[in-house]
């Protein structure tokens, strides 16, 4: 029975790899694998398309669209030019200029989009002209872009923590406070990578005190988005999703009137875009979730789980740098929400056997799948930047090897100091880091 089931495996996932080389759709390759390995075993071919719809059937994962819908309706209304202005107004000054604004100004943005596509598009739409103005490389331009945007990955609202939290049934808000300190780790480091080892770019004066508070006045509004969602979701007022509906009334009653009235007209369009790139990829994570529930089975988590853990014995260290390797190979070939759902069984089946918390394993888990958004094959990221900038992929390769260096230390980091990780959970929300109320406050196991 084992062989019988390592054999339907191995033929599973050597035909989704093969179609997905081909150039078949991610959905389309599992699909296939699926329906293959279902004609091999007793289960009907009924109760897996049943099991298509189980997947996407979660209430946690109704908070995307409407994370997605801030970051339409701020970019479409062209709210966050302002944002763009306050980064300027900070850090325009330093060496390597608009290189330090597209990041400072990637990581205002992620604390309001939480998808990292969306933040490629907004700054590609909003830097690289500028930037191709003063002269930086098509390449570096593409680069960084892509490296910044993987910060909307980490830090509150991330999709990538959402459907983490949704499947792996891990605290969304400790997620969301354990990605804060990577996401400015990332942030920091591109910062000082652009000061010592990108281009120079234009020397421009500090910003007066006077033009840093007129830039904070003008920013204030759509800054309040973040405070929004992150303070309802922690204070327990709002679900991940009901925050997010908060912040879009937010949006609609106050930010455009005040700061852009004219674009009521134009806001269906905004509806219909976020819908849109909400329902590509359900299609994929369905048939992720049928691959992964076919996958746990045939008892492929346990299989998985213990290779693992022969190499690793039960060192939380060793177990966590296993699945860093994992999930870079797999993060190369498919999407992080996919792999997250495929994997998230041998991922829970590990952390048990380490005694790891669930919020800590899931932030260095989602940091490395960000990282994947910028390694070659797939990488997503890099791939979106490219093509805005008009680069050939293969030059911002290139360019975004020596960034790599920031999120092997990011990475390293969050492995080896888990009380940085946990600091903010433990603080603000100590119930998603296994706290409890005792007599005399909380007690942390």
């Amino acid at each position: 029975m084992v062989a019988e089931n390592a054999l339907i495996l191995s033929i599973m996932t050597v035909l989704f790899l093969l179609l997905g080389y081909l150039g078949v759709p991610v959905a389309f390759s599992l699909m296939a694998g699926v329906l293959v390995g279902t004609a091999m075993v007793p289960i009907t071919f009924q109760s897996m398309m049943g099991q298509l719809f189980n997947g996407i059937d979660s209430e946690a994962l109704m908070a995307i669209p409407f994370f997605l819908l801030v970051g339409e309706l701020m970019t479409s209304a062209n709210v966050v030019i302002r944002i763009a202005e306050l980064s300027q107004a900070l850090v325009g000054h330093v060496r390597g200029g608009l290189a330090q604004v597209t990041t400072v100004f990637s990581m205002f943005f992620s604390g309001m989009s939480g998808s990292s596509s969306a933040d490629v598009a907004v700054l590609t739409r909003t830097m690289a002209r500028p930037m191709a103005a003063e002269g930086y490389s098509p390449a570096f331009v593409a680069a960084l872009i892509a490296a910044a945007s993987t910060i909307a990955a980490l830090v509150p609202p991330s999709i990538m923590a959402v459907v983490y939290g949704a499947i792996g049934n891990v605290s969304i808000a400790g997620l969301f406070l354990g990605g804060i300190v990577p996401g400015l780790m990332i942030g920091f480091g591109l910062m000082i990578y652009c000061y010592f080892f990108g281009p120079v770019g234009f020397k421009r004066p500090r910003a007066s005190f006077g033009q840093l508070g007129r830039s904070f006045s003008k920013a204030a509004l759509p800054l309040m988005i973040p405070v929004i969602l992150l303070g309802g979701i922690l204070s327990g007022w709002f679900t991940p999703t009901e925050a997010g509906v908060i912040a879009i009334v937010y949006i609609i009653g106050i930010v455009i009137p005040v700061l852009r009235p004219g674009h009521f007209k134009f806001m269906w369009r905004d509806f219909v875009t976020a819908g849109l790139v909400f329902s590509l990829p359900l299609i994929t994570i369905a048939a992720a979730s049928d691959f992964g529930w076919l996958l746990a089975y045939l008892r492929g988590p346990l299989v998985v789980a213990g290779w693992i853990e022969h190499v690793a014995g039960t060192d939380p260290v060793a177990i966590m740098f296993a699945l860093v390797v994992v999930f870079t190979v797999v993060g190369d070939f498919i999407e992080p929400i996919p792999a997250i759902i495929i994997f998230m069984p041998v991922v829970n089946q590990l952390t048990d056997a380490a005694d790891i918390k669930p919020v800590h394993m899931g932030v260095v888990l989602i940091v490395t799948l960000a990282f994947g958004l910028i390694t070659p094959p797939y990488g997503l990221a890099l791939l979106m930047a490219s093509k805005f900038v008009d680069v050939r992929f293969a030059a911002a390769l290139r360019a975004s090897m020596p960034i790599y260096a920031i999120f092997f230390v990011t990475i390293a980091v969050c492995i080896f100091f888990p009380d940085l990780i946990l600091y903010l959970p433990k603080l603000l929300f100590p119930e998603s880091v296994g706290c409890f109320k005792g007599p005399s406050g909380y007690i942390c196991p």
